[in-house]
């Protein structure tokens, strides 16, 4: 019979409770008092031993279930998610009268090892794999394994850094050519390991990956540091050494931190918020992301894009997927490359808008990044019309005020060398 602790709440009556322990079909090991007075007398009695602090009865009772017994009003929705989301942390599934919510299951991996996540798509985070994969490589053997809903069906390996000419060929063969792992490669110079993953949970659980085959070849190649890269808000389902969520500036308090977003943050060593500037609201959100972690290091950083071949005085036409409000920036950080920009896009994830944009768009050089439609649209246009292509990559950049970013990102690196999960 499954072990299980009761999450009650005082808008119940005692003797309801009690009964309701005696019904179901667990042996329940305690109770968590989730709140609630209207229905208690005095000290009630509910036949287990009762807790008021939550973690205190997960790790004293260890079960290997919580039901939740309660109701509104003492847990509306958002308190709901929160405490699933403290659940599933501790790696305790979390059920109650119509639901039951798994924490993702995560495969052991032996060497020194980091996963980057998000709370969403569009955040950043394959920047942050590259530039981490990146820097990590000045002084270690780096490979990195990513995962993507348009990832090759078995792993691949890119060896170096894929050029336009190999992009294409891909594309040509009816292939995602930007997906993130060729992005990594392209951008970090480092092996990567493109892998695809299907579906993806209110955790950050995917339905089906083919990840671990992913993991078992960068096992082989012994390298001294592998960086898992996620996929949209879905985790990589590695037991890596440290972890990293990033998400965005833009995105609302509410939805970082609320339904099972508050897991995500109980997971992550080092958070990230990425598309910050001196303007942005980054510290609001900073506070709201230690409300849930406390203890967790929050750095803001911006983003700002670099061309992966010389545009100096050629006339431009930059495609991003960056929303309207960055793009008069994002010109003038182009500018000090000594380009002339003519255009900048942000349709690069809306094909149908993409391609009327690029009839009517008039340049020496399209610039893209190594995403969405990046390479099936915008190079095979450029191609074409015989324009020149150039990549682009996305540099974190420090932001005012904030802490800087590699001096943490090592730390955690070097940690996650000597402290493995689970320990």
């Amino acid at each position: 019979m499954t072990r299980a602790l009761a999450l009650i709440d005082g808008e119940h009556y005692p003797s309801t409770v009690r009964d309701a322990l005696a019904e179901l079909q667990y042996e329940f090991v305690g109770a968590y008092m989730a709140g609630g007075t209207e229905k208690l007398r005095g000290d009630a009695d509910y036949g287990v031993p009762l807790y008021d602090d939550l973690e205190a009865a997960l790790r004293e009772l260890e079960p290997e279930l919580v039901l939740d017994l309660s109701d509104e009003p003492v847990l509306g929705p958002a308190t709901r998610f929160r405490i699933a989301s403290r659940v599933l942390a501790a790696g305790v599934p979390y059920a109650g009268a119509d639901f039951r919510l798994e924490p993702p299951e995560l495969e052991p991996f032996p060497l020194p090892s980091l996963a980057v996540y998000a709370t969403g798509k569009r955040v950043g985070k394959t920047a942050v794999s590259a530039h981490l994969a990146r820097l990590l490589a000045r002084d270690r053997d780096v490979v990195a394994v990513a995962m993507g809903r348009g990832g090759p069906g078995t792993p691949e390996v890119a060896e170096s850094p894929p050029g336009l000419e190999e992009l294409l060929a891909l594309s040509r063969e009816g292939r995602h050519a930007a997906s993130d792992y060729l992005e990594i490669a392209a951008v970090a110079g480092v092996v990567t390991i493109g892998c695809r993953r299907c579906g993806g949970g209110l955790a950050g659980a995917v339905a089906t990956s083919n990840i671990s085959a992913g993991a078992g070849l960068a096992l082989q190649r012994r390298p001294d540091f592998v960086v898992f890269d996620g996929s949209g808000a879905a985790i990589p389902p590695v037991e890596t050494g440290k972890r990293v969520l990033v998400t965005s500036t833009f995105d609302p308090p509410e939805l970082v931190t609320g339904y099972l977003n508050a897991y995500r943050i109980l997971l992550a060593d080092l958070v990230v918020v990425t598309m910050a500037n001196a303007s942005t609201p980054h510290e609001a959100l900073a506070e709201a992301i230690q409300q849930v972690k406390p203890e967790v290091q929050v750095i803001a950083v911006g983003f700002r894009p670099r061309p992966l071949a010389p545009i100096a005085g050629k006339r431009v036409a930059y495609f991003t997927t960056a929303a309207p409000s960055a793009h008069e920036r994002l010109a003038g950080d182009l500018a000090e490359h000594g380009a002339e920009l003519v255009y900048v896009s942000g349709n690069l994830a809306d094909r149908p808008s993409l391609q009327r944009e690029l009839e009517a768009v008039d340049a020496d050089v399209y610039l893209t990044e190594i995403k969405a439609a990046g390479i099936d649209v915008v190079a095979e246009a450029g191609a074409k019309r015989g324009v020149e292509i150039v990549l682009a990559a996305n540099d974190l950049v420090s932001v005012p005020g904030q802490p800087e970013l590699e001096p943490a990102l090592l730390a955690l690196a070097d940690s996650a060398a000597v402290e493995p999960v689970g320990t």
